[in-house]
């Protein structure tokens, strides 16, 4: 039977088939799409999302592709109105390698997932729809491409459209407001630079011409013509002369184009039976601070370890706590990304560390029970942060891995770093680290696969001298 049936093949899917890849757990990734989505929907890779690249092994391909969000510039008609970025840039820390958001857009991070997971054995199945499943007690009957698969799971990273889901029963709570609509689509031209990003805010709505980075190419941002549902390339030209006022600026190619509406849904359920949901099958969002593609992708990352655990002889019990913690976080960021639009409209587009997901906790929930804090307010649940060791690694390349890792804080080095029984230990004698964690001398420190703090020990002596 095969362990893991995964339905969509976009970054949740890739991002899920990768970790299952490197721990060596059997899947099929299949996708109704007969080729590769061509547009930049979702441009932005949060510092957290880098986070779980550079563990996956995908980062470095993507900072050599991507860039830097460029400054906006504003304008009426010719008339420059003045720059502003749309955050302010952060310097890197032991702490946080990755500070700032980085611009990919979609289709070639998806191309550098199924790169790596090429790498890894794996491929997608493109041109092969699942079309049907029921299941039982012991697994999930699937018709994929018209054969039929029994997998032991099955997971929907299938869209906001999700086939998988509509087949559950499984509400999407929420709305769609059709007043909301605005044009997305990518397209070469020629009059602009690509320094910034260039925009006219009035008019009959706002329109953009985004810069991709590593591309030859932009992303327009504009307000849909009346009875047109998708306009030609001639069309687009005169919405952007019109908007723009400016005659120099002519469209030369258009290469995808959608419309969107916006919709503010998620599901009460992440899991029925065997079946579980992920990505825009479980929740979908204003594109307001860039959230929906590195939810989706945390979501996959949170439940791949999961899935190997328990394919691996751990207890159904922890499938549980996918929902648990990942349900939650889905919440905050639609709120999030509904608060981002209301406050873009009434100040102008600006963000801040709330949109880069590094402060996301699973605190309180099932795997992290309130305990100690340590002295920076550090607890279970919290990321774990990077640091530098004497030897100049990082921590996040002891981590980096389908691993637990162990961090004894000790003052001496007499315990070898070692791996066994799927957990690295690691004795770390820097005082440096230490004070960054906030913990005494002889505190344990726990790490899951994903990154997240399973558990911090102190002993009662050692937690009265910090505390």
């Amino acid at each position: 039977m095969l362990p893991v049936l995964i339905a969509g093949a976009g970054p949740t899917g890739l991002t899920l088939a990768i970790d299952l890849a490197r721990r060596n757990i059997p899947f099929r990734l299949v996708d109704a799409a007969t080729e590769p989505f061509a547009g930049s929907r979702g441009k932005g890779i949060q510092p957290r999302t880098q986070e779980v690249f550079e563990d996956l092994g995908v980062l470095a391909r993507l900072l050599a592709h991507g860039g830097p969000y460029p400054q906006m510039r504003a304008y009426r008609g010719t008339e420059v109105l003045g720059d502003h970025r749309l955050f302010e840039p952060r310097e890197a820390t032991d702490a946080v390698p990755y500070p700032n958001g980085l611009m990919s857009p979609q289709w070639r991070t998806e191309s550098l997932l199924r790169e790596r997971l090429a790498e890894l054995g794996g491929a997608v199945e493109f041109g092969t729809p699942l079309t049907g499943f029921t299941q039982d007690a012991d697994g999930v009957n699937a018709t994929v491409g018209g054969h039929t698969v029994r997998a032991s799971y099955l997971v929907g990273a299938d869209g906001g459209r999700s086939f998988v889901r509509k087949t559950l029963g499984v509400d999407f709570l929420g709305e769609t407001i059709e007043t909301q609509q605005m044009l997305v689509g990518d397209l070469r031209l020629t009059g602009l630079d690509r320094d910034f990003w260039h925009a006219w805010p009035g008019g009959s709505g706002p329109l953009a011409l985004c810069p991709l980075a590593g591309t030859d190419t932009f992303q327009l941002i504009a307000p849909p013509p009346d009875g047109v549902e998708l306009p030609t390339l001639a069309g687009l030209q005169e919405l952007v002369t019109a908007a723009t006022g400016r005659a120099d600026l002519r469209l030369t190619e258009l290469i995808w184009l959608s419309r969107y509406r916006a919709n503010v849904r998620m599901v009460d359920r992440y899991r029925v039976g065997r079946v579980f949901l992920a990505g825009d099958a479980a929740h979908v969002h204003s594109p307001a601070g860039g959230q929906g593609l590195n939810t989706g992708v945390q979501d996959a990352y949170n439940l791949g370890w999961k899935l190997a655990a328990v394919l691996s002889g751990e207890p159904d019990e922890l499938l549980e706590t996918y929902q648990a913690e990942r349900l939650p976080v889905a919440a905050d960021v639609l709120g999030l990304s509904s608060r981002l639009v209301e406050r873009d409209a009434a100040e102008g587009i600006r963000r801040g560390k709330e949109t880069d997901q590094l402060d996301i906790s699973y605190r309180g929930g099932p795997l992290a029970p309130a305990g100690w804090q340590s002295a920076t307010g550090l607890a279970a649940g919290d990321r774990a942060p990077d640091a530098r060791l004497a030897d100049g690694r990082r921590l996040f390349e002891l981590f980096r891995g389908p691993h637990w890792t162990r961090l004894e804080f000790g003052t001496t080095s007499a315990t070898p770093e070692l791996t066994s029984q799927n957990v690295r230990t690691v004795v770390i004698t820097e005082e440096s680290v230490r004070a960054s964690y906030g913990v005494p001398e002889g505190a344990v420190a726990l790490v899951r696969p994903d990154g997240y703090l399973g558990a911090i020990e102190v002993s009662a002596r050692a937690a009265h001298t910090v505390g």
